[in-house]
């Protein structure tokens, strides 16, 4: 059997999995992984000076380790005096990293260097040689302004959900909320609820955009003491791209689950699916009211939890 990188998703899923309790066999079957492999994950990216495991240093562990066993590669062109000649006469007949190394290896007829051995040998060895590059930003080499590198920044902004206080996990405190967007034909509803009292808040979008998410947020947890505010979790939606501007604005630390894994937020998921009762898929939320989904909040935060030993999501918020 072909052996797998651990993907940095099956790494939070495992610590998820890890942090609420189940066995090694059990997450295994979970992420779809052998036990085998699981175990060796946790035993070999154990996160130092910390019991337990935390998934992005065991990601940070697992790339240290690949760059150490590549070392030997890295001088490839260093030490072949003929190969090191063909690259620096192509590149100065202006052919790019790629094109050398896929010439090459297709005139051998097997691998023998990769585009980014030729990067790092122009930067590490002949600086000089940059000119002859058709892009001379540095080693990322792709043009500040794309997409893709927009894109990259604005997701190293985000607090990922596996960074979160545990005390959020393990719903011990008000003030842990989870947000997302329910859409309809026409519309969207933003639906917060918080994990511990399973109480929730809904309002009706106009646009569905960023600013607007951020102006009906702060309305809404602004009015609340400082005790019952404390996160808030998205998934990766581009409505919730203000993030930092709700950080600011409610207090409160704004963290994101990873991208398709909506299990990670489950709670909010489950009051979607109350919403839906009112307002079920494929509903144009062009007819519905402000008035509607505030009659909808009201039925769901009066109704008896069996979690809540029958309480009452305001109840809990309330009293606790």
């Amino acid at each position: 059997m072909s052996y797998k990188h651990f993907t940095p998703e099956q790494r939070a899923a495992l610590a998820a999995l890890r942090r609420l309790g189940h066995t090694q066999q059990e997450a295994a079957e979970t992420i779809g992984l052998s036990q085998s492999a699981v175990s060796r994950e946790l035993t070999r990216n154990r996160t130092p000076n910390r019991s337990g495991y935390d998934a992005r240093s065991a990601g940070q562990q697992a790339k240290a380790r690949r760059v150490k066993a590549n070392q030997r590669f890295r001088k490839l062109v260093h030490n072949n005096p003929r190969l090191r000649q063909s690259v620096t006469g192509k590149i100065r007949r202006y052919w790019s990293p790629e094109q050398i190394a896929g010439r090459i290896n297709r005139d051998q007829n097997k691998p023998v260097i990769s585009h980014q051995a030729i990067y790092d040998f122009l930067y590490q060895e002949r600086p000089d040689l940059k000119k002859y590059l058709r892009c001379q930003k540095g080693k990322w080499r792709r043009r500040y302004g794309t997409k893709k590198r927009e894109t990259q920044r604005e997701d190293a902004k985000k607090k990922r959900i596996d960074a979160r206080p545990e005390a959020v996990e393990k719903r011990t405190r008000l003030g842990d909320w989870e947000g997302d967007l329910v859409q309809g034909l026409r519309g969207s509803i933003l639906t917060y609820v918080d994990r511990k009292s399973g109480k929730v808040r809904f309002d009706k979008l106009t646009e569905g955009t960023a600013a607007e998410v951020r102006q009906k947020t702060a309305a809404r947890m602004q009015r609340d003491p400082r005790h019952k505010k404390h996160t808030v979790t998205y998934d990766n939606g581009t409505e919730f791209s203000a993030h930092e501007f709700i950080e600011r604005d409610t207090g409160m630390a704004v963290y994101f689950a990873y991208p398709y894994h909506s299990w990670e937020r489950g709670c909010n998921e489950n009051a979607n699916g109350l919403l839906r009762q009112f307002f079920p898929k494929k509903t144009s939320f062009e007819n519905v009211t402000p008035e509607d989904v505030d009659h909808a909040e009201r039925l769901l935060n009066t109704r008896p939890r069996k979690r809540l030993n029958y309480r009452t999501p305001n109840e809990v918020f309330s009293t606790s």
